[in-house]
C-alpha cells in the first residue's frame, strides 16, 4: 500500500531517459474532468507512477487523491513463489494485493488506471480489477486506456492531468508492453461493472470510461 500523496517522481520507477512531456488529446479525460469538475469532496484514486501534477491539480478542484503505482512492482521477482515438481514460478496475487492495494477501508468515487492493464503480468490483471470493482463506489467512474498495437515506439507513460482535454504523456520507464486488448477483450475485462464507454482517438492508444 502507498500513503496518500504518493513519493517522488524522481524514484526509481523513472529509468527511461526521455523526461520530455509530450500532450495529448484525450476525450476520456475530457469527459471524466467535466464531471470533477461539477462535483464536490470526490476521492480519487490514480493507479501510475506519481505525478506531483495531478495532486496538485486535483487537490485544487477539492478532491482528495490517492496514488497507487503497481507496474514497476509486479515486474519486481519478489512476488513470485517456486513451482512443485518442476512447475513454472507462480504469482503471489494475494499478497501482491495487500502489499499495494490495501486501501485500509477506503472506497473511492473516481479511479484513474492509466494503460496499467497493459503492463501487468497476465495473473493480475483479472485479481486488479476484481479489487478496484471493490473498492469503487456503484456509480463511481474509471477512466483507462488500452494500447491497440505494439511499436517500438510504444514506451510506459507517467501521464499528467490539464485543466483542458490535453493529458501530458512523459517516460516513466522501461517496462515491456504485456498485453494487447481489443474491444471484446476490454469487455471481458470490465464484465462486472454495469456501462463503459469507447472514445476514438487518432493515435494508437484506445479509451474508455467504465462505470461502477
Amino acid at each position: 500500500m502507498r500513503s496518500l500523496f504518493g513519493g517522488s517522481e524522481s524514484t526509481s520507477t523513472q529509468r527511461g531517459g526521455d523526461t520530455g512531456r509530450i500532450p495529448r488529446h484525450s476525450s476520456g479525460w475530457k469527459e471524466l474532468l467535466k464531471h470533477l469538475q461539477s462535483q464536490e469532496s470526490l476521492r480519487i484514486l490514480d493507479i501510475g507512477p506519481t505525478s506531483s501534477t495531478n495532486i496538485n491539480y486535483i487537490t485544487s478542484l477539492g478532491h482528495s487523491i490517492y496514488m497507487a503505482s503497481v507496474v514497476d512492482e509486479a515486474s519486481k521477482p519478489e512476488w513470485l513463489t517456486p513451482g512443485e515438481d518442476g512447475q513454472e514460478p507462480r504469482f503471489d496475487v494475494d499478497r501482491f494485493l495487500e502489499s499495494n492495494l490495501n486501501f485500509s477501508g477506503r472506497v473511492f468515487d473516481v479511479v484513474i488506471f492509466w494503460d496499467t492493464a497493459d503492463y501487468l503480468p497476465e495473473p493480475l490483471i483479472a485479481p486488479v480489477l476484481a479489487r478496484i470493482h471493490k473498492v469503487l463506489q456503484p456509480g463511481g467512474l474509471m477512466l483507462a486506456f488500452f494500447h491497440q498495437t505494439s511499436s517500438p515506439e510504444t514506451f510506459f507513460c507517467r501521464y499528467h492531468l490539464t485543466d483542458n482535454d490535453v493529458v501530458e504523456m512523459q517516460r516513466a520507464g522501461n517496462y515491456p508492453l504485456l498485453n494487447i486488448f481489443n474491444n471484446r477483450k476490454i469487455e471481458n475485462l470490465f464484465s462486472a461493472f454495469s456501462n463503459f464507454r469507447f472514445f476514438l482517438a487518432k493515435d494508437s492508444l484506445r479509451e474508455v470510461i467504465i462505470t461502477r
